[in-house]
């Protein structure tokens, strides 16, 4: 299983990018899947999640800017990103539960990061 992220890039302060992440592989099912993003020399953070039927969290810095949203029938997470600020800048990371045939329970994985500068 490889999750494939693109997206990134340079923006600047009141813009807008928008992520995408495709799970490939022998795939039965995906659960939760998420985006996260890891500032200069900071830990690596939540930025939001979606379940499988849609419901979603967001970290309270990026509520109401940041939507994220998904299609089962791609094995695909996006993450819409508006009113992006420079403390928006950082590495981010797709990330899934992912069942795999033959498996009765899920595995987790990491996309690569993807950076987005938010400058002007």
């Amino acid at each position: 299983v490889q999750l494939q992220a693109s997206g990134g890039g340079l923006v600047q302060p009141g813009g807008s990018l928008r992520f995408s992440c495709a799970a490939s592989g022998s795939i039965f099912s995906i659960n939760r899947m998420r985006w996260y993003y890891q500032a200069p020399g900071k830990q690596r953070e939540l930025v939001a999640s979606i379940t499988s039927t849609g419901g979603t969290n967001y970290a309270d810095s990026v509520k109401g800017r940041f939507t994220i949203s998904r299609d089962n029938a791609k094995n695909t997470v996006y993450l819409q990103m508006n009113s992006l600020k420079p403390g928006d800048t950082a590495v981010y990371y797709c990330n899934a539960d992912v069942r795999v045939p033959d498996r009765n329970y899920y595995d987790n994985y990491w996309g690569q990061g993807t950076l987005v500068t938010v400058s002007s």
